[in-house]
């Protein structure tokens, strides 16, 4: 048996099967039914993170004042706590979504993105509006935090010449170490960049160095090194009177000398050198990301390198600028090490944060010490209010 296929002739009106699949609507997703509020639900994941929230706090508490129970083995401690951190917080959000999931369908659409974010809030809350809110309530109590004395703490304070000193150095470190620090990260940066790749990265490593030193250890290698005393006769062992006695000098105690605040000048180089660093970093990212056309435009339309670093490079990395000094003024507004590991605020050179450790810890003052930190903070305040506009500024302009 044969068959046979003729093509249909051309012109010809052919029949088209119409595909019944074209009609039909695409797939919805499933949504499921409001339920309404399911009690048992509801119970089952608040129940839930009480209980996790107990254990895990009583696990830490356990810790510090148990040891024996975990043998007195700081690495178990290490691992449980890792594993009752992870833990728990997994466990914490599993339950808080149960008991979002038990409630009516339109209230917890509304709810689940705040309860996430609850445990992240209640921290805040509970490691910085806590204490802040306790600390402003003690700095208007006595020494012991027995008695309530009124603004006497502040009276006190406003009253004392030791006060003002501090301040005023205060306004010293501020006014100095961050726009010497971005000035020096500034002109590190444009030179690194002219160098060769390999040159470029080895003297960054060298620059960024100072980074990985703590506070502590700096000011001992800058006593030690540099402004380390010897009686005129002796050898100096620091590298600054050992210049002076090389050039017939007489050498000094430089940290004991208040004139012009030189010791307080000498402490700020210290944390100068710590932070150059990090300040270059992020100014040579930032330089590196300024558009290499508008730098050629201006060479053609004849500007000179100096012209184009004010003009063109200063501008466009303003904002990276901005966060360098804010992050730098931050610091030292809260700068404490360097100055209690040198001089301990003697010889006039004495901040807030050092005054507050002594009044607090050496002097049992804690009224007076209180008010001392409620004082830095007001100081504070307007820096990070300035600095969260500045960072709304530039996320409006990307």
């Amino acid at each position: 048996m044969s068959y046979s296929h003729t093509p249909p002739p051309v012109g010809d009106d052919t029949s088209v099967v119409p595909d019944e699949r074209a009609d039909e609507a695409p797939p919805q997703a499933a949504v499921p039914d409001d339920q309404g509020l399911q009690p048992v639900k509801l119970l089952i994941g608040v129940v839930g993170v009480a209980f996790t929230l107990w254990a895990m706090f009583n696990l830490f508490l356990a810790f510090a004042y148990y040891p024996g129970w975990f043998f007195d083995s700081k690495i178990l401690m290490g691992v449980l706590g890792l594993v009752a951190g992870v833990g728990g917080a997994a466990l914490l959000f599993y339950f808080i979504n149960v008991a979002i999931e038990a409630l009516p369908r339109k209230l917890e659409h509304g709810l689940i993105p705040y309860a996430f974010l609850l445990p992240g809030f209640s921290l805040i809350g509970l490691m910085l509006l806590f204490p802040t809110a306790q600390t402003i309530h003690y700095s208007f109590a006595n020494a012991d935090s027995t008695a309530y004395v009124g603004l006497q703490n502040y009276r006190d304070l406003f009253t004392d010449r030791a006060f003002w000193s501090a301040i005023l150095n205060n306004f010293l470190w501020i006014a100095i170490v961050p726009a010497v620090t971005v000035a020096i990260g500034v002109v590190v940066a444009v030179m690194a960049d002219k160098l060769s790749a390999q040159g470029e990265k080895w003297a960054k490593s060298f620059i960024f160095l100072p980074m990985a030193i703590s506070f502590v250890a700096a000011s001992a290698i800058w006593l030690t090194s540099v402004y380390a005393y010897q009686a005129p006769g002796r050898p100096q062992t620091g590298a600054l009177n050992a210049i002076v006695d090389l050039f017939g000098g007489t050498p000094q105690n430089w940290l004991s000398i208040d004139t012009a605040r030189l010791n307080s000048l000498l402490l700020m180089v210290i944390l100068v050198w710590l932070q150059t660093g990090f300040a270059m970093v992020l100014l040579s990212a930032a330089i590196k990301g300024v558009p290499e056309d508008t730098l050629e435009a201006a060479r053609i339309d004849g500007a000179s390198e100096w012209q184009i670093f004010w003009k063109v490079i200063i501008p466009q990395i303003k904002g990276t600028i901005i966060t360098v000094f804010i992050t730098v003024l931050i610091l030292v507004l809260k700068v404490f090490d360097i100055v209690y590991v040198l001089t301990n605020g003697r010889n006039n050179t004495d901040v807030i944060a050092n005054m507050f450790f002594n009044q607090l810890f050496a002097r049992g003052q804690a009224g007076v010490a209180s008010a001392l930190v409620v004082v830095l903070l007001i100081l504070v305040i307007p820096i990070l209010i300035y600095q969260v506009k500045q960072f709304r500024e530039q996320e409006a302009q990307r």
